[in-house]
């Protein structure tokens, strides 16, 4: 069941979506070869904190972190580590939400890790924009899976796969709600967008084939290829209007 959401729920996803855009903004700087991707999670968490907020991520199905941290070929769901230092010319996706007074927001983006290659930087480039093509149809008089065509239209355009197992999500009093929303699919079909909707709406986009595994900690998934896969995401409210992504801190993020 898709559930519409009241103004004020929405005011409180925002308070919590502002926090968590913030913090994935302030990334771009703290982000640099020689860090141990541990040091990413403390990061974030430290700041939810501050706010006197709750890490959606934290213990939800028995996740260990307050961040998923996935880097170059790993998907989603990477574990945050004291061992993983992040080297030049690699790529991390940082996934993480803040929670206040019980609603949630859940927001993606994938930075470059100093200098990275052509390929690297396009797939980074080309993650964020299909999103961007995608919310274009999150509006009252589309359907879901108008968005979901738009993503994979723009993506597989430019020679990259998009991931069919996992996919974006409702959010709200839960991290995931209904509806599920693929990154792929056929126009003019899936639900009509409604006011009040509120949508995690995340391409994962891969440098090859789409095809994944899931490592044995039973939480990280990784191309079978190995090549390398982004991620971006924003919590997005339906409106009468156009859509609101509140979780986007700043037009360069």
């Amino acid at each position: 069941m898709i559930i519409i959401k009241s103004k004020r729920e929405i005011e409180l996803m925002r308070e919590a979506a502002k926090v968590t855009g913030e913090i994935l903004h302030d990334l771009r700087s703290f982000v640099k070869p020689g860090i141990p991707t541990h040091d990413i999670d403390r990061f974030v968490e430290d700041r939810i904190n501050h706010y006197h907020m709750k890490p959606t991520f934290k213990g939800y199905g028995g996740f260990p972190a307050a961040t998923c941290i996935s880097v170059n070929d790993e998907v989603v769901h990477g574990f945050p580590s004291k061992e993983r230092i992040l080297r030049e010319g690699d790529i991390v996706s940082v996934d993480t939400g803040a929670t206040y007074k019980g609603y949630a927001s859940d927001a993606a983006r994938t930075y470059p890790v100093g200098e990275v290659s052509e390929t690297a930087a396009k797939l980074i480039d080309v993650t964020r924009t299909s999103f961007f093509e995608g919310v274009k149809y999150a509006m009252v008089g589309y359907r879901l899976h108008d968005i979901s065509h738009a993503i994979q239209a723009y993506a597989e355009s430019h020679g990259f796969g998009v991931i069919r197992e996992y996919l974006g999500h409702g959010v709200g009093r839960d991290l995931h709600e209904d509806p599920q929303i693929p990154n792929y699919g056929n126009p003019h079909t899936g639900p009509h967008l409604k006011e009040g909707m509120t949508l995690a709406i995340e391409p994962m986009i891969t440098e090859g084939s789409y095809d994944v595994r899931t490592l044995s900690n039973e939480w990280t998934v990784v191309t079978v290829d190995g090549k390398l896969a982004a991620h971006y995401e924003n919590t997005v409210v339906i409106t009468d209007g156009e859509p609101e992504l509140i979780t986007l801190f700043d037009e360069g993020d």
